[in-house]
């Protein structure tokens, strides 16, 4: 079970930090994700980092903006999301799959995150 918190209202250029706490001991060989949805518009990849923390995966429309640290003695995975713009606003959603980021298998609730200009 994923279950993904943090989000809220910001002003452009502000940041903000998503978590998505986990269930179960396997934490670790899980990779980690986030994805989310505009209005009106299709799912996309955000980010994603492998089990063991050392690969990490970025759109190119959050390179260098956001980061997704984890803490797998925690279970819990988190989006730093820094120089936020308006078209970062959407519905964020924590997933995860045992072998792969561009199939996620597993989601949790999404999170609302709006970026006032």
């Amino acid at each position: 079970q994923l279950q993904a918190s943090g989000g809220g209202l910001v002003q452009a250029g502000g940041s903000l930090r998503l978590s998505c706490a986990a269930s179960g001991s396997t934490f670790r060989n899980y990779y980690m994700g986030w994805c989310r949805q505009a209005p009106g518009k299709e799912r996309e990849f955000v980010a994603a980092i492998s089990g063991s923390g050392g690969s990490t995966y970025y759109a190119d429309s959050v390179k260098g903006r956001f980061t997704i640290p984890r803490d797998n003695a925690k279970n819990t995975v988190y989006l730093q999301m820094n120089s936020l713009k308006s078209e970062d606003t959407a519905v964020y959603y924590c997933a995860a799959d045992r072998f792969r980021v561009d199939a996620f298998n597993y989601w949790g609730q999404g999170t609302q995150v709006t970026v006032s200009s």
